[in-house]
């Protein structure tokens, strides 16, 4: 599929810095609903921890929702391209027959937000979208803040 007219101008000028921190979304092809899948979803989360043990990223939050999913995280080597590229094409060799949109997006993190309300509206997905009733029913998500 071709991107849309001007999809290349949204790249334009942005690149990604080692130590800050990012807020991406990326999604599965046609917004199919992998991730209703248990071992799908327990599959992503492990590969986004793996991720932080090997010095890449340091994940502040996410949240596995059944077609997409946020990650909150510090940059910590090379750029957002890798650091998505690397999380979708291990998912996708290890469970074979995976699909993902192109691309992601992503949002670079101010110096006066807040990380933690973003974390809050990333772990709100599943009440905001009619999945649960409270936050914690929903069991794919992670913050480095909970006590």
């Amino acid at each position: 599929m071709k991107p849309l007219k001007g999809y290349s101008n949204l790249k334009k000028g942005r690149h990604s810095q080692v130590g800050f921190y990012y807020h991406l979304v990326f999604s599965t092809k046609c917004r199919i609903p992998y991730f209703l899948k248990l071992d799908y979803s327990r599959k992503l989360i492990q590969i986004l921890k793996a991720d932080g043990d090997l010095g890449f990223t340091n994940t502040l939050c996410f949240c596995v929702m059944p077609d997409h999913v946020h990650w909150l995280f510090e940059l910590k080597k090379g750029t957002l391209q890798q650091a998505a590229k690397r999380v979708k094409s291990i998912f996708s060799s290890e469970v074979r027959d995976f699909a993902w949109n192109d691309g992601f997006y992503d949002h670079a993190m101010r110096s006066d937000e807040s990380l933690i309300n973003v974390a809050r509206y990333i772990v709100a997905n599943p009440l905001r979208a009619g999945l649960v009733k409270r936050v914690g029913d929903y069991p794919h998500w992670d913050s480095v803040w909970l006590d």
